[in-house]
């Protein structure tokens, strides 16, 4: 059984591509469950575990496979069939890991190494739900299982030994820093929240932090868009009545887990309108984007999704290296013991041929042995036939193996020999 790690991230694909190929909560477990059964044949590469990682920065299918090419082309045909984008389109944004190195990236995404801001921590939690949901549909075996407890040691290791997440620019701060270069200050901005997930959450601290003019949340659940706007004495609304009100916004931040824009170009426009072309800031950190494209091609209207909110981030990085190549050592140390014990598996089926072979000896000479005390025969003298036959059954083959090694080189042979010894050494 191989590990294979097929995805995509903001540094190998932009925006546009990220958000065709994102899975949201409503899918996840099902297009796992699909994996599983769907690419469980030979043909499609005889997956036997897996799990999807899909955030506003990448989307990413753990699999343990017989065939990690096999299963990785049917994994791409399969993203084609659900989401509706070519093969063809995604292979140049797709890169493609297995074993040690899926392990590798593994590692360094759950230690914060990969994310576009570096060192940040949501992503444990996002990587956590992932293995929770593939756990609920059965998608998780042996490998992946001490793959991702491997990951979480690591990530805690990284972030306790090194200054990774210490300096960092989050999201949250980058969309204040951008808000501030269009206004100023934002003591007069009204900020609008549209969804009331953990991003937003983040958001809201570091807008409050601003003392804006006003803070509202829309949220389809109004019951827990009031409990997060109580938090800043700030107002709730239904998301259904956003067209009515968009105006009243200077500053809009979206994160929701739609999969089809909720801020449209109509919607905008008239904003603008009534606004009087006064300025609009609209940050948009979800993927699929929750603003339609076309709105930042209107005056007046200043656009930000998560592309030109990494390039912020990216500021915070350059500090950061020693830390960076500190958790790098860390990472290596551990995918080093990763090694071994893929090494170890290895050697399971050949341990579970010899165990087996073992087991059906001892059956057969214990019936023999218990037949001929059945007819009188002494139990001490079957006991000491039944030992010696059991230890010639044991040594048989390797006897013979060593014995018969022709055809091998003097080197093969000599290492074989070794192995024998060593495997029939004193213990």
């Amino acid at each position: 059984m191989q590990l294979l790690c097929l995805g995509l991230n903001h540094k190998t694909a932009p925006l546009a591509v990220r958000e065709r190929v994102a899975f949201g909560p409503e899918d996840t477990g099902e297009t796992v469950a699909l994996i599983k059964t769907r690419l469980a044949s030979a043909d499609a590469g005889g997956v036997t575990e897996a799990m999807i990682l899909s955030t506003c920065n990448r989307t990413e299918i753990y699999c343990a496979a017989v065939d990690t090419k096999r299963a990785a082309d049917s994994v791409l045909e399969l993203i084609e069939e659900l989401k509706g984008v070519r093969t063809t389109d995604l292979q140049p944004h797709v890169y493609v890991y297995e074993q040690c190195e899926a392990a590798r990236h593994v590692f360094r995404v759950v230690s914060g190494i990969d994310s576009m801001v570096l060192g940040e921590t949501q992503i444990v939690g996002q990587f956590k739900k992932a293995v929770a949901t593939a756990r609920d549909v059965k998608g998780l075996g042996l490998m992946l299982n001490h793959l991702f407890q491997d990951a979480f040691t690591v990530a805690k290791e990284v972030r306790s030994s090194t200054a990774i997440g210490s300096n960092s620019v989050s999201l949250a701060a980058a969309a204040v820093r951008l808000s501030l270069r269009l206004f100023g200050n934002l003591s007069d901005s009204n900020v609008l929240f549209v969804g009331a997930g953990e991003m937003i959450e983040l958001c809201a601290a570091h807008f409050s932090a601003q003392q804006p003019r006003s803070i509202t949340v829309a949220n389809r659940s109004l019951e827990r868009g009031q409990n997060l706007a109580a938090r800043y004495n700030g107002k709730a609304m239904k998301l259904q009545d956003l067209p009515q009100v968009i105006s009243n916004f200077d500053i809009i931040v979206s994160c929701t887990a739609s999969a089809l824009p909720i801020i449209g170009l109509g919607m905008i426009e008239r904003a603008v309108k009534e606004r009087r072309h006064r300025p609009i800031c609209i940050v948009d950190l979800a993927v699929p984007r929750d603003v339609e494209a076309e709105v930042s091609r209107l005056d007046d209207v200043y656009v930000y999704s998560m592309d030109e909110l990494g390039a912020v981030v990216e500021s915070g990085k350059e500090s950061r290296k020693a830390a960076v190549v500190k958790a790098e050592v860390i990472i290596s140390m551990r995918v080093q013991a990763f090694e071994k014990w893929l090494e170890m598996r290895a050697a399971v089926p050949a341990i579970a041929r010899i165990r087996n072979r073992a087991e059906k000896a001892r059956e057969e000479l214990t019936q023999k042995a218990i037949k001929q005390i059945e007819k009188g025969a002494d139990p001490a003298v079957v006991i000491d036939l039944f030992g010696k036959a059991f230890m010639h059954k044991l040594l048989h083959d390797p006897t013979v193996l060593l014995r018969n090694a022709e055809g091998l080189t003097s080197e093969e042979r000599e290492h074989m020999t070794m192995i024998v010894g060593h495997f029939f050494g004193p213990r």
